[in-house]
């Protein structure tokens, strides 16, 4: 099982995966200190059982919501090459995220392989504002599937797929799950959801999705369930600028606490909890993931324990025993410095 890829891992249906994301350092750092930047990522998640890493493509979304951006944005280096630090230094792969509205996608491709990443997740624009360039989400899936050197999967959204999304699209019921269906008819492994503060609309996409594959006859793709905690009202409120559905009680509950942060944690492991006993025997497998939005240190540290809680939440929900095992860590094949 160690020698198994990340690719590989998020493919099998027969086991779980567990994933810690991270944002590439800012457009410009230095060399030195972008390697300082990855170094103490990996130091600080060494003792999580974690299969590999996300690295996040941020893009500019200024067509997302009317709202005001609470973070500012800022452009980020290439998260390939980030990805590239983060596998030296810590022997795990890394699941890296590309945004397909790219005039040089293909380009990127190219590079991507020559850095050895074989795990991709394409994403597409946020919003339709401004002139579009580089290929559709379905073109750019095409592109991928065509190789035999890389291995994609794509976002689900349980915020779509709820009835209020659909009636403000006109449909008369979501249909997030159908356009799930379609991906993995275009080759998509897996998926990674949003982050999650509502199980309601998760359980709503995961059941309609087991049900059109079981109807469709085919096998449903792996679902990287995403959490992301909270300790304060600034981090909420990017959360919810992202498109993350809180319920006003969920964010007064957190935000009033005498220790935000835990009650984030807590929270988050009874949505999972929820998610789990609604959704037992529909046969979708699932994941984890959890990453950090903000670089406030209590939100860092909570990522870790809320880690380790819903990875072992999610075990015991297996029925089966299980351990936890200690590896030496070595960089992938072909990524060892030789200088």
């Amino acid at each position: 099982m160690a020698d198994e890829s990340l690719h590989d891992r998020l493919s099998n249906p027969a086991r779980p995966v567990f994933l810690l994301g991270d944002v590439p350092p800012g457009e410009g750092t230095p060399p030195h200190k972008c390697s300082e930047i990855a170094n103490k990522f990996v130091s600080r998640s060494r003792m999580l059982a974690a299969d590999g890493y996300i690295v996040y493509d941020i893009q500019d979304e200024p067509g997302r919501t009317d709202e005001d951006r609470p973070f500012p944005f800022r452009r980020v280096m290439d998260s390939s090459t980030h990805a590239a630090l983060l596998a030296n230094l810590s022997g795990r792969e890394c699941l890296v995220y590309k945004c397909v509205a790219d005039p040089n996608f293909e380009i990127w491709l190219e590079n991507n392989k020559a850095i050895g990443h074989t795990a991709i997740n394409l994403v597409g624009r946020a919003s339709s504002e401004g002139k579009y360039e580089g290929p559709t989400i379905s073109e750019a899936m095409n592109i991928v599937e065509s190789r035999e050197d890389v291995h994609f999967g794509c976002v689900c959204i349980a915020e779509r797929h709820t009835l209020e999304a659909a009636q403000r699209r006109g449909k008369a019921y979501p249909t997030e799950h159908v356009n799930m269906v379609r991906k993995i008819k275009a080759g998509a492994k897996w998926f990674i959801s949003q982050a999650v503060y509502d199980a309601k609309p998760t359980i709503r996409l995961l059941k309609d999705y087991a049900t059109l594959c079981k109807q469709k006859g085919i096998a449903p793709s792996k679902v990287v369930l995403t959490f992301a905690p909270v300790s304060r009202k600034k981090t909420m409120s990017f959360i919810k600028w992202l498109g993350v559905n809180v319920p006003v009680e969920t964010e007064e509950l957190i935000l009033s606490a005498e220790k935000p942060i835990e009650k984030s944690i807590e929270y988050l492991c009874d949505v999972l909890r929820e998610i789990l006993s609604e959704c037992s025997g529909v046969g979708v497998p699932l994941g984890i993931s959890c990453e950090s939005v903000s670089i406030f240190k209590a939100e860092i540290d909570g990522v870790h324990e809320l880690f380790r809680r819903l990875q072992t939440i999610l075990l015991d929900s297996r029925g089966s025993p299980w351990k936890v095992q200690w590896l030496e860590g070595l960089p992938p094949a072909g990524e060892i410095d030789s200088d």
